[in-house]
């Protein structure tokens, strides 16, 4: 017997969540074809009314299960009852389908006490020292919760995600992972199937995942982000700065379109402290962090052959849609 864990996104607005439940088949052979449409009461997920409650999971992507015997997780896509993409479906919105497109996203977040309400590392009353010392730390003092992300990248490895690293981030009890991807889509599926892992460990360990992008609000913490790497033929074989601002620039006159997907209360993130660019500005620059795109200075050493960084995505953000939206800015360049 195999056990098949189905994770689809609900309906919850703006920040959408992570929902999944088991069927289990007399066998699996491991291939996307084998695994069947599924459906589920979308009345009880704000995807669909009480009087016509049933949505649709069509499988997209799947890997080994690593926390159960004979288990594997099926990333879904949310179609309609006719068989159509669902509005909450922003993986449907992608215009990739020759995987043209390669994206890297950095998923910051913070391991949370919900006893407390803090993260973790935070004293009950007051505040740890200063932040600082906690990136890429080590020690009691200073790394806080390392058991779970350590147990995290274990499960992701062996799930077979290409995760790249890990690492502690500026505030304390926040932490980082990179998955990296050649193909949007994929992207999406590999980002959204460590969330859930990250999730279901933290059960474990009674600690909650806080995906805000300003959980301690306007204290002078940073706040979380998902950066999103990326690069498609265009700009992995440019060698022409030229090239670089004509796709740089393309952003400029839709920044309301890609902070409209860039994560919910990104204005509290998006202050121009903290490295990270004014939501109210754009800009782009060599090896700025504090720039809302970012060209890395091995772009430049390459011959101008590489990628971009977009630095304004919120770790609370779907790699989806902020895929989706970047995707689509590149490709109206026209080169």
């Amino acid at each position: 017997m195999v056990k098949l864990e189905y994770i689809w996104l609900d309906g919850n607005y703006p920040t959408q969540s992570l929902r999944s439940k088991t069927k289990v088949e007399k066998e699996f052979n491991g291939t996307l074809e084998e695994l069947s449409m599924w459906s589920f009461d979308g009345s009880s997920t704000k995807q669909a009314p009480g009087g016509s409650s049933d949505c649709l999971l069509k499988p997209v992507f799947f890997v080994k299960d690593p926390q159960r015997k004979n288990a594997y997780l099926v990333m879904c896509e949310v179609l309609k009852a006719d068989g159509t993409p669902h509005p909450t479906n922003g993986r449907a919105t992608i215009e990739d389908d020759d995987n043209d497109f390669w994206f890297g996203f950095e998923q910051e977040y913070f391991l949370w006490n919900p006893s407390s309400n803090k993260p973790l590392g935070f004293p009950d009353n007051g505040f740890p020292h200063p932040q600082g010392q906690y990136y890429c730390s080590v020690g009691t003092n200073n790394a806080f919760g390392r058991d779970i992300v350590e147990e995290h990248l274990d499960v992701c490895i062996e799930a077979g995600l290409n995760v790249e690293g890990i690492n502690a981030e500026v505030a304390a009890g926040q932490w980082e992972f990179q998955i990296f991807s050649k193909g949007a889509k994929d992207a999406g599926d590999q980002i959204w199937i460590a969330r859930y892992l990250l999730e279901r460990i933290g059960e474990k360990y009674g600690v909650s995942i806080n995906w805000h992008c300003k959980p301690l609000g306007t204290l002078d913490w940073n706040g979380s982000g998902m950066h999103a790497n990326f690069s498609n033929t265009l700009l992995r074989t440019a060698g022409d700065k030229t090239v670089y601002d004509k796709v740089c620039e393309a952003f400029r006159p839709v920044v309301k379109e890609h902070i409209d997907v860039y994560g919910a209360d990104n204005h509290l993130r998006l202050t121009g402290l903290h490295e990270t660019a004014s939501i109210h500005d754009f800009s782009y620059g060599v090896s700025d962090r504090g720039a809302s795109i970012r060209i890395p200075v091995a772009t430049v050493e390459r011959g101008w052959k590489g990628y971009l960084e977009d630095r304004r995505p919120n770790s609370a953000a779907d790699p989806y849609k902020v895929a989706a939206r970047i995707i689509k800015t590149v490709k109206s360049v026209g080169l």
